[in-house]
This record gives C-alpha cells, structure tokens and sequence, in this order.
C-alpha cells in the first residue's frame, strides 16, 4: 500500500500548485504540480523557491 503524502504551505501560480510534503525518507522536499486536465506535469524539488521558479516558467502543452 503506497505511503499517505499530506501537503502543507500550499500555494497556487497559475495552473501550478505548488506545496510542501515529506518524502519516504523523512526529507522535506516541495513539489509543483500542474492542474491542468490533461497536462500530467509534476516535479519534486528541494526548496520552494526552485519549485516557484519552475511554476512561473512552466507551459502547458494542452490547449
């Protein structure tokens, strides 16, 4: 059965949430994911500005 992931600091630019999470390792990491039906684009980073930085400059593929 996969691990529960429960978000916090959650925060939305654009089509990209981004929020704060702790991985299987006990290592705080924040993921940017797009809501866009569709899209399917998420990405793990170390810090939350890596993780802005990637939702100011992400395009969705979907029109």
């Amino acid at each position: 059965m996969p691990a529960r992931i429960n978000f916090r600091s959650l925060m939305k630019i654009g089509p990209v949430q981004i929020g704060t999470h702790r991985d299987r390792h006990g290592r705080t990491k924040d993921a940017a994911v797009c809501t866009t039906d569709g899209c399917g684009w998420s990405s793990d980073y170390s810090s939350s500005t890596a993780a802005q930085l990637a939702a100011r400059s992400h395009r969705c593929r979907v029109s």
